[in-house]
């Protein structure tokens, strides 16, 4: 079937898919690692794309900015084409004051100052998580790679632009922020799928250092790696 926002139809889309927010950084990653690869979206810009890699179909499609935007697409994914993992891979800003551009951080889980968990009527504060087995496996090709990294809390802020103080939330030892993290692991949580949100830092928010958008479009291969060599072993 296809979507509103999905032209892709049934076995168009690997079991596992590699999700950044930046389309164009989906395209970068089909065209430098995919082999036999189609596009099977171009709706709204929101770029698709399906090959091989070292064998195996994987996909990757940009998921736009924000907990509104990846909580349509991974849904969809989830729900409509029978996806059974995806690993976000993004940016994010590093709120504690060692992480550093560059370094990559693993979602273990996801604070927010979202209400998109409203939608499910729990009773209490959800705590969105990562799936264990994909965290694990993620960490291991990292250690292996000699990768520097680090696994904790990051925040899926909904806003950009915020001039309140992240002060408080490095007190309680988030990572980072980044804006799409916590509605992944509620959508996955919900359909009873797998979820992973790999970040490489792109701007350090406790010095003011920051990367420009071209480096953030095609510079984080350590990260495309580690999430294509956990694909394969999925």
């Amino acid at each position: 079937m296809t979507t509103p926002h999905n032209a892709a139809k049934p076995g168009d889309i690997a079991k596992t898919v590699l999700m950044p927010g930046d389309p164009l950084r989906a395209k970068f990653v089909a065209e430098t690692y995919l082999e036999d690869v189609k596009c099977y979206n171009e709706v709204r810009g929101m770029y698709g794309f399906t090959g091989l890699y070292k064998g195996k179909p994987v996909s990757v499609q940009g998921h736009g900015m924000g907990m509104p935007s990846i909580g349509i697409y991974t849904y969809e994914l989830y729900n409509m084409y029978d996806v059974d993992n995806i690993i976000r891979i993004g940016s994010a800003g590093a709120i504690r004051e060692d992480v550093k551009i560059m370094d990559v951080v693993f979602a273990m889980g996801a604070c927010t100052d979202s209400n998109y968990a409203y939608q499910y009527g729990l009773p209490g504060t959800y705590a969105p998580i990562a799936t264990y087995e994909l965290l694990e496996k993620a960490v291991s090709i990292a250690r292996a790679r000699e990768q520097k990294y680090f696994v904790g809390n990051v925040l899926s802020a909904d806003i950009f632009y915020n001039p309140v103080s992240n002060k408080p939330w490095n007190e309680m030892g988030v990572l980072a922020v980044e804006m799409e993290a916590a509605a992944l692991y509620m959508n996955a949580a919900h359909a009873k799928k797998n979820a992973l949100c790999i970040l490489t830092i792109s701007d350090e928010i406790h010095s003011g250092k920051e990367l420009p958008a071209h480096d953030r479009q095609v510079g984080f291969t350590n990260m495309m790696e580690i999430a294509l060599e956990l694909a394969v072993s999925l």
